[in-house]
């Protein structure tokens, strides 16, 4: 069972459509023994966001407010679009300062992959792509294994996690800093400063909804800007929710994910699940880690701890 912790809900995005599922997760998460702080974000709704530009740049900023106690983890609500408004007017040197010694985490995915790549880029905050209030904790049927290894994420100071490649793929011995999330997000983040130059990376990446023409192009946007060229492999999460016309003849995600990999020039692996979906990995980002690859079996091994600074972080050994 994991301790109990100081959780603070940060919405910078979409608001709560889903009544019932964000009562769940907030019930879930409390009977747990969790304190939840923010509450009051869930009920914020301004067009398609959760409160203003100014309401939610604000859940962010006030952990940099030395005067505000800090929680154990920062949790963002739910998706959807409206991070990357914030991204200029983040108060990165006061998150720097408070963060340096801290224990708070970032949780989430999807549209928050741009505030982890910002906090990284600017403060070298690292974060956990991991799950949400809404739809993971307030699913209907909560997934015991994402329960089960967000919580050992935030508890262990290392965490493995093995999975069978879904395509034959040569042995392999890597070692580099794990980042990456939702695609799309990534590269909304091309040729700004908020994305993080990298240049031992195990990249991972996931999507949803998108079709598989327009993934292989944003592939194909990561590769052409330089962005792949300081990455020792790729691991493919969740890429559902692609529909298939008559006008593509067949061409589906797997077409497009096995065009790219043969040209792509770095090891890239499927079989992992995190992002998008029920079950999920809860992965760090910005924290070193090792990938190996023995007869089509996949060994993730990754710090978990500590958070920031990341340069501070001893190495896993190989």
């Amino acid at each position: 069972m994991p301790k109990r912790l100081d959780i603070r809900l940060i919405a910078p995005s979409g608001y709560v459509s889903d009544r019932a599922a964000c009562l769940r997760g907030i019930e879930r998460l409390q009977a747990a023994g969790h304190t939840l702080h923010g509450l009051d974000v869930v009920e914020r709704v301004h067009l398609r966001f959760a409160g203003t530009d100014a309401e939610r740049l604000d859940d962010i900023n006030r952990l940099a407010d030395p005067a505000q106690p800090l929680p154990d983890v920062a949790m963002a609500i739910c998706g959807g679009f409206g991070a990357n408004v914030l991204l200029g007017d983040i108060d990165y040197a006061g998150l720097a300062a408070r963060f340096h010694d801290a224990a708070c985490r970032f949780v989430g995915h999807g549209d928050f992959t741009a505030i982890q790549c910002a906090l990284y880029a600017k403060a070298g905050i690292a974060s956990l792509h991991g799950p949400m209030l809404v739809q993971d904790f307030g699913g209907t049927y909560l997934r015991e294994s994402t329960w089960r290894q967000f919580w050992q994420a935030l508890d262990d100071p290392r965490i493995d996690m093995s999975w069978a490649c879904l395509e034959p793929q040569p042995d392999l011995l890597v070692e580099g800093t794990l980042w990456g999330g939702n695609l799309s997000s990534l590269c909304s983040l091309l040729g700004t400063p908020y994305l993080p130059r990298i240049h031992d990376g195990l990249l991972y990446i996931e999507e949803t909804g998108e079709q598989a023409y327009k993934i292989e192009r944003m592939l194909y946007e990561l590769k052409l800007s330089g962005v792949l060229d300081g990455q020792r492999a790729i691991l493919v999460g969740g890429m559902g929710g692609q529909r298939v016309s008559e006008y593509d003849n067949g061409y589906d995600i797997d077409h497009a994910l096995e065009r790219f990999r043969r040209v792509c020039g770095v090891p890239m692996l499927r079989g992992l699940v995190f992002g998008h979906g029920p079950d999920k990995w809860t992965l760090p980002f910005g924290s070193p880690g090792v990938l190996e690859v023995v007869g089509g079996t996949a060994t993730l091994s990754a710090l978990s701890r500590p958070y920031a600074p990341v340069k501070a972080a001893a190495p896993l050994p190989l």
